[in-house]
């Protein structure tokens, strides 16, 4: 039984951080019924005061190789009824302990000050982080929102392990002190990046769902510095060498769009318009996954310029998204059944695999007007795998190859046996 890799995830609401952790080691050592490899624990900022005892209280009643963890003003875990739960606001413990045979495990912490340039050869970046390359490791990565330069590190990391999956997120809910809530191997640290990397009989897939949907057709970027796209030409979808009609702004092909759409879309334009990047050049009928979604930051009116929340080159293709609640459960709910239809072999029973979600904070409540809406909706589809995480301050997850901070989006990454 212990050469299977196992998980499980204990969510306590108590009030008393004592008898919180109390709570979660005892339900989830009592679950996995192994040897502990992996610990990972999430820490509602209602405890952010009581930070500094979590890692005492944990070391006192808890074993394991590797444990990394951090803070969050929303954790999701399975609670006492093995129910998924979403606690946003409130007190909540959550702590996944994972068994994992074949499986090398390596926790590290990275400051945000020690990171090399980003022309620095792999070598520095694998220096860092102390694995090797060859050992094609799986990432999970919690970071600090102010100090720990995350879009330069996923950079980075790409670069050294190009064929390696990164997930994970920015800690949210900071203390009175400024100290965000990053552990580490029974240590708290309050800036830069805390992580783990995952090597052998083990798989990291992913799901993320930037709650989306394109309106208008894909327009190619004729013109543009920066994150400034100054002019475009509408995209033909069907070619993707192809442009229509003459260039124009971005403000004109906007203007026109919006004149067509609904009075319900036209309302929601006015404060969820973001704009999407293709990252496939060459795919030719565009899906949700294929785009990667950024803000749409301002307008200039006198010259037709919009400005993006990411670098826009020539010869990139972009179409505007409108975001809400029904379209953030249609788009999760798709990349679920393609999740499902194209998994290999039979769906993981109860504890071989383990789920880790990392959703905004402006997701939850605050967009379904109800709770434990993602989460539900993925163990509806994957029901016997347990969830656990928190809501962030920024999502790390994959969009065509590459990995980037998110806003607005579930990240969902699905370790299972490889």
């Amino acid at each position: 039984m212990t050469n299977q890799i196992k998980w499980a995830n204990a969510l306590s609401t108590r009030p008393s951080l004592e008898a919180a952790v109390e709570e979660v080691v005892e339900r989830a050592t009592k679950s996995l019924e192994a040897p502990t490899d992996l610990g990972l624990v999430f820490i509602s900022s209602a405890y952010a005061s009581e930070y500094t005892r979590l890692m005492p209280l944990l070391e006192e009643r808890l074993k394991t190789k590797a444990l990394i963890g951090c803070g969050g003003g929303g954790i999701i875990g399975m609670n006492s009824s093995g129910e998924v739960e979403e606690v946003e606001g409130k007190p909540a413990l959550s702590l996944t302990l994972a068994h994992l045979p074949g499986v090398k495990v390596h926790a590290f912490d990275i400051a945000g000050n020690a990171l090399p340039d980003l022309d620095s050869p792999p070598d520095e970046w694998v220096q860092l982080v102390g694995v090797s390359p060859a050992d094609e490791p799986q990432f999970i990565l919690l970071g600090d929102p102010f100090s720990s330069k995350i879009n330069d590190l996923l950079q980075g990391l790409d670069f050294a392990y190009p064929g390696s999956v990164k997930v994970g997120g920015l800690a949210s809910g900071r203390n009175i002190g400024g100290n965000a809530g990053l552990f580490c191997n029974y240590q708290l640290y309050d800036e830069g990046v805390v992580g783990v990397a995952l090597s052998g009989n083990i798989v990291l897939e992913t799901i993320v769902a930037q709650g989306c949907r394109p309106i208008g057709p894909p327009y190619r970027v004729i013109q543009g510095e920066r994150n400034i796209v100054l002019s475009v030409s509408q995209q033909d979808n069907a070619d993707v060498s192809s442009s229509d009609g003459q260039s124009q702004t971005p403000l004109e092909a906007l203007q026109k769009l919006i004149e067509n759409l609904s009075e319900i879309d036209r309302q929601l334009a006015q404060d969820s318009l973001f704009v999407g990047i293709v990252r496939d050049e060459f795919k030719q009928q565009l899906e949700p996954g294929d785009f990667l979604i950024r803000n749409l930051l301002g307008v200039d009116p006198r010259v037709g310029a919009i400005a993006i929340g990411d670098r826009v080159r020539p010869g990139q293709r972009i179409q505007f998204h409108l975001r809400d609640a029904h379209t953030s459960a249609e788009d999760l709910e798709l990349l679920l059944q393609h999740y499902q239809k194209a998994a290999t072999g039979e769906t993981p029973t109860a504890q071989e695999a383990g789920a880790l979600m990392f959703s905004c904070l402006g997701r939850g409540e605050r967009l379904y007007q109800k709770p434990n809406f993602d989460s539900q909706l993925f163990r509806r589809y994957l029901k016997n795998i347990p969830v656990a995480g928190f809501f962030c301050n920024g999502e790390i997850g994959p969009v065509a190859g590459s990995t980037f901070l998110h806003g607005y989006t579930s990240v969902f990454g699905i370790c299972r046996q490889g």
